[in-house]
């Protein structure tokens, strides 16, 4: 009788259980990679799986177009926004006194240059407040030095 380690029958089932268990490693690794490539909730499919990542690249869309929405408003809004903004300090009664530059002329822009100069004039008695309007980087109304050098320093802020 030949020994058991020889017998040409257990061989074959050694060998035949060793496939096996290399199979079944082999289809375990499959399954594994099959469930991370079904994508969603519930896939047990492939169509189901491209049916979720069609849904997720919908609602991306939506999103992507919503944001665009959004953000073309903003610009809309920032255009109309001050962009520039430059205050000149000055004393309107040269050597009159004490207290210095207290009278200013400040430039508020937008980004076309739209806008107003704002200017107050100070002295003992009272405090005088002008408002020139700017369009396009100038004003119909006649600007003082002051108020001519804080429009064309705000306008280099926009430029």
């Amino acid at each position: 009788m030949a020994s058991l380690t020889t017998d040409p029958l257990f061989i074959a089932v050694v060998a035949l259980a060793a496939a096996v268990l290399v199979l079944a490693v082999a289809v375990g690794a499959l399954w594994m990679k099959l469930k991370r490539f079904l994508v969603g909730s519930g896939a047990s499919d492939l169509e189901g799986s491209l049916r979720a990542v069609t849904s997720d690249l919908s609602a991306l869309r939506a999103f992507r177009e919503e944001i665009e929405g959004y953000l073309a408003t903003v610009e809309r809004r920032l255009k109309k926004s001050v962009q520039s903004v430059h205050t000149v300090r000055f004393n309107p009664f040269k050597g009159t006194g004490g207290g210095g530059n207290q009278s200013f002329a400040t430039a508020f822009l937008t980004e076309s240059g739209d806008g107003v100069i704002v200017s107050s004039l100070y002295s003992r008695d009272h405090v005088s407040v002008f408002a020139k309007p700017v369009k396009r980087g100038s004003s119909e109304h006649e600007l003082s030095d002051e108020e001519r050098e804080a429009l064309e320093e705000s306008m280099k802020g926009v430029a």
